[in-house]
């Protein structure tokens, strides 16, 4: 770097610094944020993952690989809950090829808990293999309610199934 990118360069960190040092903290709004995420996770941990680790133990037992993933306790992080799904097919003449798709329930501090997904072809379906991540929805965190849940990963897990 040039001296001349290397003192603008200082002189941004500078005023930000001075910024943030001359700025007064709002606790309340910390505090109230901090809330709202706990009680997210507490939502993701409590309504959304029992729904999602009984739909992991039937796909395990109708021979698929199925897993669950729990970040609510992470406090650097946004809370969030997954679902991993790769359908086997087991046959003399069909490879097991598919690949693992993905839904995941996440906290977002403006709209409450959003649904998204990712649904990934096999391979032998399509010459290039592309995922189609979109949001299923979003929802207040105090209208999750376990249907909701069920609603979502149905039609998640019938997407994955259609494109495998």
């Amino acid at each position: 770097m040039t001296d001349k990118t290397l003192e603008r360069l200082r002189g941004l960190l500078a005023a930000f610094a001075e910024r943030k040092a001359s700025a007064p903290q709002s606790k309340t709004l910390q505090g109230a944020a901090e809330r709202k995420r706990k009680q997210c996770a507490d939502c993701l941990r409590n309504v959304v993952r029992p729904v999602l680790d009984a739909f992991m133990a039937e796909l395990k037992n109708a021979g698929h690989d199925a897993s669950t993933r729990d970040h609510t306790d992470k406090e650097d992080a946004y809370p969030s809950v997954a679902l991993s799904f790769t359908p086997r097919v087991r046959s003399a003449d069909a490879g097991e090829s598919a690949l693992a798709s993905a839904l995941m329930f996440k906290y977002d501090p403006r709209r409450g808990i959003l649904v998204q997904r990712e649904v990934k072809q096999s391979p032998a379906k399509a010459r290039v293999v592309t995922a189609t991540g979109d949001r299923l929805g979003t929802i207040g965190v105090d209208a999750v309610s376990t249907q909701w849940v069920e609603t979502k990963t149905l039609a998640f897990i019938e997407d994955v199934l259609k494109a495998n």
